[in-house]
């Protein structure tokens, strides 16, 4: 090959790389803009459901099947697929719980908690009526074996999780016959300020209502301007209203989602809701998932 066309040979090989070079910033953008049309959007899916009592007969009849999990075989597909379930739980777990079927007294064998985890069930809400019918050591039995078992508690403490690089922060509150106190709104505001996302949930209202006091929309308008991102609540065992505080979601109840209470219609059925947040934490999508207990204490969703 002559010199002239091996020089200019490495002339144009040479302009070639410094042109790529300069480009490829350009180039690997371009690329990436393509293939981000075709990637699915990183979003996260909570489920928030209401009443979850496993004691007096939902622990006999599971028991007597040997299936702590029977509860939750009719609706543990649908949780399995979320990234946090977070519901109320109205029992303590107490070693030796006694066989009971009726009274408000309530304990669960330790053994159901089996139920919560099959059913993806990642965080509770223990600020209720019932956490401490068994007292402090009942509290502290159910404490230690929640956390065994990977479950969040809440208990008017904040607890926190991160999912796809979000921090969810869940709060919740008694205020079942209380005041709530400024220390809880300020507790809530602080909380605001170390999440991205925080759900608070409240124990509150009247049993057999379908719709909350005017004392409960006003405690609903102060806790999420206090910060609350999400308010869910619980107690009535019946679904009752929702309505939107600054575009916020207020879920006065979600009624029963696992309860023995099966001697009328309203007790029988829950709500569960499922709500996807996109990466900055926004609600971009809310469904709602109607449940029943046609078999006793199974909850199925409905249409």
């Amino acid at each position: 090959m002559p010199k002239s066309s091996v020089l200019a040979y490495f002339i144009i090989l040479t302009i070639s790389v410094i042109f790529l070079s300069q480009n490829m910033v350009k180039i690997n953008f371009l690329r990436k803009s393509f293939f981000n049309r075709f990637e699915k959007p990183v979003t996260t899916e909570i489920i928030l459901g209401g009443d979850v009592m496993l004691g007096r007969t939902v622990m006999s009849t599971s028991l007597s099947k040997n299936d702590p999990t029977y509860p939750f075989h009719k609706v543990v597909g649908t949780l399995q697929l979320a990234d946090l379930v977070f519901v109320n739980l109205e029992n303590p777990f107490v070693t030796n719980c006694p066989p009971h079927s009726d009274g408000l007294i309530f304990c669960a064998d330790p053994a159901m908690v089996e139920g919560l985890k099959y059913a993806n069930i990642d965080a509770v809400t223990l600020a209720n009526n019932h956490t401490r019918n068994y007292g402090q050591a009942g509290l502290d039995e159910t404490l230690s074996l929640l956390t065994s078992k990977g479950i969040l508690a809440t208990n008017s403490n904040l607890v926190t999780t991160t999912i796809n690089g979000l921090t969810f922060g869940l709060l919740g509150f008694n205020f079942l016959d209380i005041t709530p106190a400024e220390s809880d709104f300020a507790l809530i505001q602080t909380s605001s300020k170390k999440v991205d996302v925080l759900i608070v949930s409240l124990h509150w209202g009247n049993e057999y209502q379908a719709h909350p006091s005017s004392n409960q929309k006003e405690i609903a308008q102060r806790v999420i301007a206090s910060g609350a991102d999400v308010l869910v609540g619980h107690h009535p065992h019946w679904v009752e209203d929702i309505e939107y505080v600054n575009g916020k979601p207020v879920y006065y109840s979600l009624g029963n989602f696992v309860f023995d209470q099966m001697w009328s219609e309203n007790t029988r059925k829950g709500l569960l809701v499922k709500l996807t947040f996109d990466k900055k934490g926004e609600i971009i999508s809310e469904e709602f998932l109607p449940t029943y207990m046609r078999e006793w204490s199974q909850p199925e969703f409905v249409n």
